[in-house]
C-alpha cells in the first residue's frame, strides 16, 4: 500500500496512505440516520478559528486523501479540514498517527488504541478528540457505553483489570509523571509487554498534543460522531 510514502514524500508516484483511510473507512459500516425532514436546519457554526482552504489551494496528496476518507466515511472529520491550513504539518500529522495508531504489531488491540485516546483527550479536556475517538471505540469495542463511562470518569468505569491498567500507564504518560519500574510490572501483570508500554506512551503523547492543537484551533467535532456506535444505530 506504499504506507505513508505519499504523505512524507507527495512528489512520489501515485500511491495514497490508505491505511489511514482504510481504519477511519470503518465508520461506512455504520448507518447515520437523518431527522426528519420538517426539522428546521441547524445554523451553521465555523469548525475552528483558522481558516479552512478551499480544494484548489491544497496540494493534490491532501485532497486526494481528504477525498478518499470522505468517500469510506460519508463525511470528512473536521480535522482534516482544519490541518490543511499547514499542509506540511498535515503531513507529519498523519503519518505519526498512521506509525502509532494503525500498527499491526503488539498486543493492543484497535478497542484499545482508542480507548487510550478518549482517557487522554478526556483528562485534557479535548471536545473534539473525546467526541470523535469515542464514536471510534463504540465502533471497535461494540460496546456502546465504556466510552461514556471513562469519559465521566475512568476509575469508577466498567473496566477490566488489564485496561485499568492501561488506563493508568497511558494518563501517568499524560501527566508527564516520573515512570518508574513498578509502572512496568503493572503492565506486565496484565500480559503487556515492554514494547506495549511504549505504544501506549506514544499514544497518549502524541494525543496530548494533538488536544493541544485542538484547543488552539478550537476545533468542533463533527455531528455525526455523536450517534456513530450506538444502539440501533450500526449495521455490524
Amino acid at each position: 500500500m506504499g504506507l505513508l510514502l505519499r504523505l512524507l514524500r507527495p512528489g512520489l508516484g501515485s500511491c495514497v496512505p490508505r491505511l489511514l483511510a482504510n481504519r477511519l473507512g470503518t465508520l461506512s459500516t455504520v448507518k447515520v440516520t437523518s431527522h426528519s425532514n420538517d426539522a428546521q436546519p441547524e445554523p451553521t457554526k465555523p469548525i475552528g478559528r483558522y481558516p479552512i482552504p478551499y480544494k484548489k489551494e491544497l496540494p493534490f496528496d491532501i485532497v486526494e486523501l481528504m477525498e478518499e476518507v470522505e468517500k469510506k466515511t460519508g463525511f470528512l472529520p473536521n480535522v482534516f479540514k482544519a490541518l490543511a491550513h499547514r499542509p506540511e504539518e498535515f503531513r507529519a500529522f498523519f503519518a505519526y498517527y498512521n506509525a502509532i495508531v494503525n500498527k499491526e504489531t503488539g498486543h493492543l488491540s484497535k478497542a484499545d488504541k482508542e480507548l487510550i485516546i478518549v482517557a487522554t483527550s478526556a483528562t485534557n479536556r479535548c471536545p473534539y478528540c473525546v467526541i470523535a475517538h469515542s464514536a471510534l471505540h463504540r465502533i471497535y469495542s461494540k460496546n456502546a457505553i465504556l466510552a461514556d463511562q471513562v469519559i465521566v470518569n475512568w476509575r469508577k468505569a466498567d473496566l477490566s483489570p488489564r485496561e485499568l491498567a492501561m488506563l493508568e500507564f497511558a494518563l501517568a504518560v499524560s501527566r508527564a509523571e516520573d515512570i518508574t519500574e513498578e509502572h512496568f510490572k503493572k503492565l506486565e501483570l496484565q500480559g503487556f509487554d515492554r514494547e506495549d508500554a511504549w505504544d501506549i506512551a506514544s499514544i497518549s503523547a502524541f494525543f496530548g498534543m494533538s488536544n493541544r492543537i485542538s484547543h488552539l484551533i478550537d476545533l468542533m467535532p463533527n455531528k455525526e460522531f455523536y450517534s456513530l456506535g450506538r444502539k440501533n444505530d450500526q449495521d455490524m
